[in-house]
């Protein structure tokens, strides 16, 4: 925008623009600026106060990389807690004053975000819509008679606005996605008790989540991982591990079968979504049709069952006392609860205990699913002749996924025909979030769109570190077990993978320890930056194959964690002090990978360890070393595999084959 300090407000062009030195300061001005000149009063329902949003900008100081999320400003969704603003939940009889933020909130205020306003949803976020608030309806970034979706309108609006970095929204039933793509943004649903829903005013509370609004998946997962954590005073409450997104290589991606794929008539949609799995396949992935036919089935549980009952109980005394001051459709949709009994409810729980299972089984032979995050759009006049119907159509793929206890993310697709945004939405079982993040990034990058409705193209790719997934741990090799060495068997016949070559930051000695062949260096963490960086490899395993490859580990060698200088400390060798002192060890003073292989292999056959370790480089460079009887191409084949995944060229790089 002319005139503004920055461009963007995505995390990365923000983060640019503070290390240059632009102020949090001019930036929160300039939101206030934005927040005018985009003419839409019922995106937010209240704003901070001007004055109050510019001192927390200055009280951020200077520019600090500690802070994750320092200056970064954001919007919340009137149904979450922010100390100094009222909640009103989009039903004024309702509103209260909170003594204190939301945990959610105050997590991402301490990382150094700044608060803008509370945004407008469907009342009491019951609706997908975003038209049922006394509020107004925020205009769709796109075309203003189609809905701007919901329950999460005005903070998906907000967002694709260009009017804050990311919003909060909630989403039971796809509140968090559909507006998402309705607006040609990423919306994240973390899995259920991820994030903590204490100073969230309910809608199904079993079912309730936060969900992050984002201009890139990046984005959203920064978000959310700062913003997961346990929290003991919240009974929903879930130990998640936010993780690290890192693909996994031959993606197994499920997609609708044709007797699945609804789209309302809409051919638009349905090229759409055939333009996306066509993406994916390019992307490496393998596309196999599924059944969705026990998912469907879950989703009607939702509305038509009594799940309704929990929205009740969270507006009991007001639609009991003064049930006027509900919107009629809101009232009609939660009033419709009474005519469930408590037999009905234990029924219920007992067809999702099957459906569960009949949907469970799924998950053995793929690893997402990627589904529309909507059929078609609908229009005001639509829903202005029809309240419940469209809107029930808009939750086709998004109501069954926090009863089927699922993750997913909504990312913005190809465009249709008709240059209205397209979106898709990857689930999978609780837990992997990072997971999809991984395959949502590539797949945004891939898709070649702008940013919400701000024109602007996605920031460059950073690399990104290859990282275990959440189900796998890090382990970190030297010597031996390094890649082409005579131990590294042991990796392979465990399944590990390769993730990346790392040193070691400067605290660490090698020793040579006794016995062999093959010959063990032992690692020992020394005092800091009296050491030398030591190279070393990352592997990923899976808990099971880590326990087995501890369990074998021989004295004097142990697992520890070793500090790396890309600033991950996996578990790794460390050796024992202890057997180290007074034995006549000698000191191995640093090892390139190269000259490793010849001193694990050979030392003790054809040379002393002291009369090695006197070669000088030119010595060293020229010695003919035998091949070890070891078979390399495997290996060699993952670390290239591991390479390909790492975009350092600003090119698309593809999932893992």
């Amino acid at each position: 925008m002319n005139g503004s300090p920055v461009e963007s407000l995505d995390l990365a062009s923000l983060r640019k623009a503070y290390a240059t030195g632009v102020s949090p300061e001019a930036v929160v001005a300039d939101i206030y600026n934005r927040i005018d000149a985009a003419g839409d009063s019922a995106i937010f329902i209240s704003l901070v106060a001007r004055e109050k949003a510019l001192a927390m900008a200055r009280a951020l100081g200077a520019f600090d990389v500690s802070r994750p999320l320092y200056g970064i400003p954001f919007a919340i969704k009137d149904n979450i807690d922010l100390a100094g603003l009222p909640t009103t939940a989009a039903c004024p009889a309702f509103a209260y004053d909170p003594e204190m933020s939301a945990v959610v909130v105050e997590r991402l205020i301490a990382a150094g975000a700044i608060p803008i306003g509370k945004t407008n949803l469907d009342q009491f976020a019951t609706g997908l819509v975003g038209v049922r608030s006394p509020y107004g309806v925020p205009r769709n970034t796109f075309d203003e008679n189609i809905a701007p979706g919901g329950s999460s309108s005005g903070s998906a609006v907000a967002v694709a606005r260009g009017l804050v970095s990311f919003a909060l929204g909630t989403d039971t039933a796809g509140s968090g996605r559909v507006p998402a793509a309705l607006n040609n943004i990423v919306g994240l649903k973390p899995t259920l008790g991820a994030l903590s829903i204490r100073g969230v005013v309910p809608a199904c509370k079993s079912l309730d989540c936060v969900s992050i609004f984002a201009l890139t998946v990046d984005d959203a997962y920064e978000t959310f991982a700062v913003a997961t954590a346990y929290d003991d005073a919240d009974p929903f409450s879930r130990r998640i591990q936010a993780g690290h997104p890192s693909s996994l290589p031959n993606i197994r991606l499920a997609v609708p079968d044709a007797a699945s794929r609804k789209f309302g008539g809409d051919a638009h949609s349905e090229s759409a979504f055939d333009r996306s799995i066509e993406l994916a396949a390019s992307l490496g992935a393998q596309i196999i049709p599924i059944d969705l036919s026990a998912f469907f089935e879950t989703a009607r549980l939702l509305y038509d069952g009594p799940w309704v009952a929990e929205r009740y109980h969270a507006v009991r005394k007001l639609i009991e006392t003064t049930p006027d001051a509900l919107l009629p459709v809101t009232r009609q949709i939660i009033g419709g609860a009474t005519r469930f009994s408590a037999v009905d409810v234990f029924d219920a729980f007992y067809k999702l205990a099957a459906l569960r299972k009949r949907t469970g089984v799924v998950w053995s032979s793929i690893d997402a699913l990627m589904v529309p995050t909507y059929p078609r759009p609908r229009s005001l006049a639509d829903l202005a002749a029809d309240p419940i119907g469209p809107n029930s159509e808009l939750g086709t793929y998004t109501n069954f996924v926090n009863l089927l206890d699922l993750c997913g993310l909504a990312v913005p697709a190809p465009f249709r025909d008709d240059g209205f945004p397209s979106g898709v939405t990857l689930l999978a079982p609780a837990g992997r979030d990072a997971f999809i993040a991984s395959l949502g990034t590539t797949f945004h990058r891939a898709a070649k769109v702008t940013m919400g409705a701000t024109g602007n193209s996605l920031p460059a790719h950073l690399p990104r570190l290859a990282r275990a997934t959440e189900v796998e741990i890090e382990i970190v090799v030297v010597g031996a077990h390094l890649s082409g060495m005579a131990l590294n068997f042991e990796l392979a016949d465990l399944k590990a993978r390769f993730l990346r070559k790392a040193s070691t930051t400067k605290d660490y000695k090698l020793f040579a320890l006794p016995g062999g062949p093959p010959f063990k260096p032992g690692l020992l963490r020394i005092a800091d930056g009296s050491g030398s960086s030591i190279e070393t490899e990352v592997w990923a395993m899976s808990a099971e194959a880590f326990g087995l490859f501890v369990s074998r580990i021989p004295a004097p060698l142990g697992i520890g964690a070793i500090r790396l200088a890309d600033g991950t400390s996996p578990k790794g060798f460390l050796a024992e002090a202890q057997a180290l002192e007074g034995g006549g060890d000698v000191v191995i003073p640093q090892i390139a990978a190269e000259d490793m292989e010849y001193y694990v292999h050979y030392v003790g056959h054809d040379r002393r360890l002291d009369e090695w370790l006197t070669l000088d480089s030119f010595e060293l460079s020229t010695l003919q070393r035998a091949e070890p009887k070891v078979e390399k191409e495997a290996q060699q084949q993952q670390q290239q595999d591991a390479a390909a995944s790492m975009d350092t060229s600003g090119a698309i790089a593809p999932w893992p084959r």
